[in-house]
């Protein structure tokens, strides 16, 4: 419990706050719907949930007045005692203060909700009151994708992952402009070399003298607070061999790994294998991909390619080309695509050849069929024949209306498959995709 002095001193604070200037993101919060639901902005570790909630204060405070948007950071040491119910009566500090205000059109940010024992209830009678409101979360005690689920089909969820490669450029300063002059292409390229190896975690990026340190307490922080901590795990060294595994393995086989297990005497079940590898994507620091059919059961049966939220988190331990092939991952699912419902791998089963990824429309009809390559060198048979052969069968077998090959810096057309450098794929598609950032509304676009 809070005493009533210490909130009107934070309610105080709040009306105060400036949110400073940052690089934009391009997520934007559905801040005009018509029905109130609860955003929850979601995402991994220090992604920048608290920095997307700023860029949202500054979009609200376009179009409400400043007294209408109450933020409350729920790390702020006054509030350390607080229940659900002081969270309430810092709405009605609000009310008195501004009686004239319609519910409908208050606006509450709380950040780092789990910090507040029972907030779920708290956020569910706000609603019920007709506020609006915007929550964060994301710690050992609260993983993100809980928030959503602690209220129940009340909220609107918008998922947050590290920079793209669009807002690493505007990081930098660096805005592409059409036609790309030679110098322009030559730069776009060096900068995207330093995406490629270090990533997009915000701070890393701001910071690039300290950006080994910081990716080291990113991995380390989420692997020791959001997973041993919070899922209680007493096999630390399981979890360290399953995390290097993902590392260094493009896919990864949950019976391998226990086969392994088994070889240097570590007594693990296979399901306790199973449910590390949940934990990993709870967290968001591991997504897997499973391999495409057009049957459910032979979906979620085989060996899934698995991918770390960031390039940063693999340390060195990647090659370029599988560094490139994440690109392209996080790319697609910036644009909507979800692993095991429009987003999928396919193999061969004769050629044992492969498709990096096969995207389906929401009936889950195959639609396009990307290769990923770092260069399709000149009279190599060998790479021609595993690359493109690989989409013509794909194309054969599944249907697919679009074949693309994505490649450091080749442009052209081979065999009558386009080949298209990552970085204009990244920059000229910012729309494409099932549901781009931009479908989602603010304020400030009406």
């Amino acid at each position: 419990m809070v005493s009533r002095s210490v909130l009107e001193e934070v309610l105080a604070d709040s009306l105060e706050f400036r949110p400073p200037n940052l690089v934009r993101r391009e997520v934007g919060l559905p801040l005009d719907m018509g029905i109130n639901r609860a955003i929850t902005v979601v995402g991994p570790r220090r992604a920048g949930k608290t920095y997307l909630i700023f860029q949202t204060i500054s979009d609200l405070a376009e179009e409400v007045s400043k007294e209408a948007i109450l933020y409350v950071n729920l790390e702020d040491y006054r509030l350390s005692e607080a229940s659900w119910s002081d969270l309430i009566e810092l709405y009605r500090l609000h009310m008195e203060l501004y009686p004239k205000l319609e519910c409908n059109s208050r606006w509450i940010l709380l950040d780092e909700v789990q910090n507040v024992e029972g907030w779920e209830r708290a956020v569910r009678n706000l609603l019920d009151r007709g506020v609006r409101v915007v929550v964060t979360g994301s710690s050992s005690k609260l993983l993100s994708l809980e928030v959503a689920t602690h209220l129940r089909g009340r909220s609107i969820t918008v998922e947050l992952l590290p920079f793209s490669f669009r807002e690493f450029l505007t990081a930098r300063g660096y805005e592409v402009r059409r036609p790309i002059s030679s110098a322009a292409r030559s730069k776009v390229l060096s900068l995207l070399r330093e995406y490629l190896e270090w990533g997009g975690y915000p701070e890393a990026v701001l910071e690039p003298d300290q950006r080994e340190r910081i990716l080291r307490e990113v991995w380390e922080v989420t692997v020791a607070r959001d997973i041993i901590e919070r899922w209680r795990v007493r096999n630390i060294r399981a979890l360290r061999i399953l995390l290097n595994a993902v590392r260094s393995s493009t896919k990864l086989s949950v019976h391998a790994l226990y086969r392994y297990f088994k070889s240097i005497g570590l007594k693990v079940s296979k399901n306790t294998v199973y449910q590390y590898m949940e934990y990993l994507k709870d967290a968001m620091v591991v997504f897997t991909l499973p391999k495409y059919s057009p049957t459910y059961k032979a979906i979620w049966g085989g060996v899934p390619k698995v991918y770390l939220v960031d390039n940063g988190l693999y340390m060195g331990r990647a090659g370029r080309g599988r560094l490139l092939e994440g690109i392209a991952f996080l790319e697609l699912r910036r644009r909507g695509y979800r692993e095991g419902e429009s987003l999928f791998y396919w193999e061969d089963p004769r050629s044992r050849g492969e498709v990096d990824f096969v995207l389906t429309d929401r009936a889950g009809k195959v639609q396009k069929c990307l290769q990923v390559t770092w260069e399709l060198v000149p009279g190599d048979l060998e790479q021609r024949r595993r690359e493109l052969g690989s989409l013509a069968r794909a194309r054969e077998k599944l249907g697919c209306k679009e074949v693309l090959i994505l490649t450091w810096d080749q442009d052209g057309e081979e065999d009558g498959v386009r080949l298209l450098p990552v970085w204009r794929w990244i920059i000229e598609g910012a729309g494409e995709g099932m549901q781009s950032s931009g479908n989602w509304r603010t304020l400030s676009n009406r």
